[in-house]
């Protein structure tokens, strides 16, 4: 089968090439910018353009150029599509960057598929949690809410704790389903969810069938180590080995859902012929939230660097407070469950870093530049 995968010299695609290839049956047709935040100023050295180079046909172009779009769609069986700006914060200034690569983009994909009369068997899309905003919590009062965002106002003063939108009382993180609603704290989430509503009216209009994934806080090998906006892995280990001081957001207890890249890839893959998600929208996580600062200290100690962690109460403008993926649904309909613990995992990710370049040169300037915009506020209160 011919398989198109967008944005496949990424990270996660980087992943679903290296599985998908073992299967000499599959064609797979990659279409990917390159682009130097990700890749660096040589992005044909790069780790992740060097693992999948000479495991399908690459073609270096922009999602937002239709003509090229238009050829590569041709005679594909399966489309998976990855291309995207992925920074939450950055997302919040380069409003029209993300508008068009996450959604124009994506229009250029099915304007292709309708020019070209072509029978495409299943589209996948990559989505994100951030659809959900700060997600499901339990009020002991009002029990299920979904709370709006954080007020800047309060978090200024270091209160970085959820309150129930009605009673004010303080709420504790549930497991967030694919039933809970749709609240996007930022552009980007905005722009996922526009991705998500046009694959769901497309492609239901030209009979295809499809899958959305939302994935949780994805990491592994091959994250990369360039890109200043996402992956606080990758960020914190450029610190942590040049023995610089770690900056842990907020109050440090903000936490997250990690999921290893290659049981996203394993999930991705199986679903390409897996008729029961057929029309669904699935989270991928592991259903267990860890803290910013567990993760900072257990990078400290693989890395068995002399860098001070700094709990500093600075704070980005759109951040959530935690989130824990409900992962019953792929569970049902992919036999999915993690097969990489976090502990295994953060090994298997920090012994290869140590063997990179990691590159810490863009991490300041990026928090100037979502400072100067308004989206990242310095020394709040730590209570």
């Amino acid at each position: 089968m011919k398989i198109l995968i967008t944005g496949g010299a990424g990270f996660i695609g980087n992943a679903i090439i290296n599985e998908l290839s073992k299967d000499k049956c599959n064609e797979i047709v990659v279409l990917d910018a390159l682009t130097e935040q990700i890749h660096g100023k040589k992005p044909e050295e790069s780790y992740l353009y060097k693992g999948i180079a000479d495991k399908c046909h690459f073609i270096r172009g922009d999602i937002r150029d239709y003509q090229l779009v238009e050829q590569v769609v041709k005679d594909c069986n399966y489309i998976i599509h990855l291309a995207a700006e992925t920074g939450t914060g950055q997302s919040m200034y380069q409003i029209n960057q993300y508008n068009e690569v996450n959604i124009m983009g994506t229009s250029n994909l099915f304007q292709a598929i309708s020019a070209t009369g072509m029978k495409l068997e299943k589209f996948i899309l990559a989505s994100s949690r951030s659809v959900y905003g700060e997600g499901k919590y339990e009020c002991p009062v009002h029990k299920t809410v979904y709370p709006e965002a954080r007020k800047v106002e309060d978090m200024k003063t270091g209160d970085f704790t959820m309150h129930c939108p009605i009673c004010n009382e303080r709420l504790q993180t549930a497991p967030t389903d694919e039933a809970s609603k749709v609240i996007p704290n930022s552009l980007y989430a905005f722009t996922k969810y526009a991705q998500e509503k046009m694959v769901e009216t497309m492609c239901k209009a030209m009979q295809i069938e499809y899958t959305i994934f939302r994935f949780q806080n994805v990491y592994g090998i091959g994250q990369s180590l360039k890109n200043p906006y996402t992956g606080i892995l990758s960020i914190f280990s450029t610190l942590l080995l040049d023995n610089k001081k770690v900056n842990v957001f907020e109050d440090g207890a903000e936490s997250r859902d990690f999921i290893n890249v290659e049981d996203v890839a394993s999930a991705v893959i199986k679903s390409l012929g897996e008729k029961e998600t057929n029309g669904e929208i699935i989270n991928l996580g592991s259903g267990v939230g860890t803290s910013v600062m567990e993760i900072a200290e257990t990078l400290k100690l693989l890395y068995g660097s002399e860098s001070e962690i700094c709990i500093t109460g600075d704070f980005r403008v759109g951040d959530i407070a935690h989130n824990i993926a409900d992962t019953k649904k792929a569970e049902k309909l992919l036999g999915f469950r993690p097969t990489i613990s976090l502990e295994d995992g953060l090994q298997q990710f920090t012994a290869w870093v140590k063997d990179q370049e990691p590159d810490n040169s863009g991490y300041e300037a990026s928090l100037k530049e979502m400072e100067l915009a308004g989206m990242y506020v310095r020394g709040g209160v730590i209570r």
